[in-house]
């Protein structure tokens, strides 16, 4: 709102030339407004943007037929070359392709973790940056208990929505990382059985499935990296961040992994399972006053009134001669017994109450029952598998050095424990998705109902070992 100063004498102005002051001073504020909001830069399609950082992906590779040497000697002198090489390197082959790696450096960039210079965005502070671009979800003086029962039910769901677009944005990158690890170990394979086909050690079936392999796991590196940058554009959208460079900053400000899951699932402070309905059934603020309003019309009739119209309903019901095909609804032809409007709003009040308080304490169930499975399969994931397969890895990296096991199954061997902790940040992301919906359902928004468990780790875990 502008405030306009008193002139004192002797400057004095006419009417007309005050409105025409009062037009341009109305104008310079909204200049200075529309160069400083944000909003309006990002609707501008005039307003200059920042250019997005180019979409880098693995290189594909060439599945292309290696040429046999043509003689007996040629083989043998590229044999004795390749085994020289392999002679310098502690882990002989597997070390020599890594080292060879690193020098042209093609490897594609990894998302790196939260970077040295800049504090990580935790939950806390992307959620209040996100409330900043919600003014609707402010309560203020005024309100009546509907319209604050409203705002604080919406308030819950963009709570959830944003805690679940966090935990998303922090999987989905950590899985980048993992899937771009199985693709660099696969392509270690790769190249080692081209090479041994030029030596003449191999044949080229074998080398078309390390191939194969290396395709595969391509694949999922490429697809978790559109799904890590789906994840971080939807939480830049609840974020309110629009230009393409910070939604890039963004994503180096996400922890690198998320936070461990806890020891045991715990419905939260004060809480216990018999007290879970109770807690559930309170938090929701428009069932309060739908139940005060259900009292209310209810006590505005006698129970014998009540009871008359159960029998008609009861009536109604029974005539219905096959209640599976439901051909036409219950009937009730009592005119005088409809016309009893204080009865008609205490009935249905009461079944809505019923069906509201029904619902709240089947979420409750669901959602603490959801949340328990979920914890279990993610510690089962941490402890039992993924410890397992480090053990494995380990033990077949010292069959290795003591020479009695191949190059292909400690390749094989590393694979699997990537896949494995694939598996297991997932199972980790389901959990913590579900106490963001639990948490969700105790601030009174309702249950979002159990996803599909994750099944980012699938094609990883049904690709082909190698030999």
């Amino acid at each position: 709102m502008m405030v306009f100063r008193r002139l004192s004498p002797p400057f004095k102005i006419g009417p007309v030339r005050a409105a025409a002051l009062g037009l341009a001073l109305s104008a310079a504020c909204w200049s200075s407004q529309a160069q400083t909001s944000s909003a309006l830069l990002a609707a501008d399609p005039a307003a200059p943007a920042s250019t997005a950082a180019p979409l880098v992906l693995p290189p594909t590779g060439l599945a292309k037929s290696e040429e046999r040497p043509a003689d007996v000697a040629r083989a043998r002198e590229i044999w004795q070359r390749a085994n020289e090489r392999v002679a310098e390197f502690p882990r002989g082959h597997i070390d020599l392709l890594r080292w060879e790696a690193r020098n042209p450096g093609e490897a594609p960039p990894a998302p790196t973790g939260t970077s040295a210079k800049t504090a990580p965005l935790d939950l806390a502070q992307a959620l209040r940056l996100s409330l900043r671009q919600r003014p609707d979800l402010f309560t203020h003086a005024g309100m009546n208990a509907l319209e604050m029962a409203a705002v604080q039910v919406a308030c819950a769901r963009h709570v959830r929505d944003v805690q679940r677009a966090w935990i998303d944005a922090v999987s989905a990158r950590q899985s980048w990382r993992q899937m771009n690890e199985l693709w660099d170990a696969t392509r270690t394979g790769s190249e080692l059985g081209r090479r041994m086909v030029v030596a003449g050690n191999w044949s080229q079936a074998r080398l078309m499935r390390e191939q194969l392999n290396e395709a595969s796991a391509w694949q999922m590196s490429v697809k978790a990296q559109g799904e890590a940058l789906a994840a971080l554009e939807r939480l830049a959208q609840l974020l309110g961040v629009w230009e393409a460079d910070a939604v890039s900053q963004l994503g180096e400000r996400l922890p690198a992994s998320l936070p461990a899951v806890p020891a045991r699932a715990t419905p939260g402070a004060g809480l216990t399972e018999a007290t879970l309905e109770a807690a559930v059934l309170r938090a929701d603020p428009r069932l309060a006053l739908q139940r005060v309003e259900a009292q209310r019309e209810l006590g505005a009739v006698g129970a014998d009134r009540r009871q008359v119209w159960a029998a008609a309903a009861d009536a109604a019901l029974a005539a219905i001669p096959d209640p599976t095909t439901m051909a036409t609804p219950p009937h009730i032809g009592n005119l005088a017994l409809l016309r009893d409007h204080p009865l008609e709003r205490a009935v249905s009040a009461e079944a809505q109450l019923l069906r509201a308080a029904g619902e709240r304490r089947s979420m409750a169930r669901q959602a603490w029952a959801h949340l328990q499975a979920r914890h279990a399969g993610a510690v089962h994931a941490q402890t039992v598998v993924g410890q397992l397969q480090t053990a494995l890895e380990q033990e077949t990296l010292l069959r290795y050095n003591g020479m009695l096991q191949s190059s292909w199954e400690l390749l094989a061997s590393a694979r699997e424990r990537m896949q494995s902790l694939d598996a297991a940040s997932q199972a980790r992301r389901d959990y913590w998705r579900a106490q963001a919906d639990w948490q969700a359902l105790l601030s009174g928004a309702e249950y979002a109902g159990p996803d599909t468990p994750s099944n980012a780790g699938a094609g990883a875990a049904n690709a082909q070992a190698g030999h």
